[in-house]
């Protein structure tokens, strides 16, 4: 077993059982409740289709000032966004540091980032990735926090909890995944970018 695959298992249970949703084409809409719905066979006029293109899919790079810093300790730096984490880490069934750590990685904590493909916000979310995922204002961390995390919970049904190609499929999109047979793709962006976040988040949870 590659070390890749070793980190992958130890950290498979984190991600907790995926919620049922079909790895093919996936719909979904929110009801009056505020409660996100998703299934792969719609029968609701109200279910969209959630796109996942290959040039929009993903967050892919962070804003060059914010990969230059050091990624900065969880407690101090995510306190102002800790309810939203919280939150959105209930309401999609992800680990809090898990969150905590791909948004360090991604923005840096800063709200405003914005990566030199239009990536934007704390967990860098590319325009169709927000649209898709019903965020209105990818620069309100709430809705920022909440469109990254139920963007993480799709990917991770999509890939069986597997948290590194989940990880993958986020900084490289699921089409880039595909093309490497299912695995984490040979791009050293994309590898140092699931080791940054599986590093980052194994800290994380000591700390919190």
């Amino acid at each position: 077993m590659s070390a890749d695959r070793a980190i992958g298992a130890a950290l498979l249970a984190l991600l907790l059982a995926p919620i049922p949703a079909a790895a093919g084409e996936l719909y979904s809409f929110v009801d009056d409740d505020g409660v996100v719905h998703f299934t792969n066979a719609p029968s609701d006029p109200r279910y969209r289709q959630v796109r996942r293109t290959s040039e929009e899919a993903g967050v892919y790079r962070t804003a060059p000032k914010a990969r230059a810093r050091p990624a900065p300790a969880a407690g101090r730096s995510a306190g102002v966004y800790r309810d939203h984490v919280q939150t959105a880490a209930k309401k999609y069934e992800l680990p809090e540091t898990l969150i905590l750590a791909v948004m360090a990685i991604e923005s840096n904590f800063d709200p405003r980032a914005v990566s030199e493909k239009g990536a934007m916000g704390l967990m860098q979310l590319m325009p169709g990735t927000a649209r898709d995922m019903l965020v209105h204002d990818p620069f309100d961390p709430a809705q920022n926090i909440e469109g990254g995390a139920r963007y993480l919970r799709l990917l991770a049904n999509q890939y069986e909890g597997d948290p590194l190609r989940t990880l993958a499929a986020y900084n490289a999109g699921p089409e880039a995944v595909r093309r490497a047979g299912g695995d984490v793709p040979n791009i050293p962006e994309t590898r140092a970018y699931v080791r940054k976040v599986v590093d980052l988040w194994k800290a994380y949870r000591t700390e919190l």
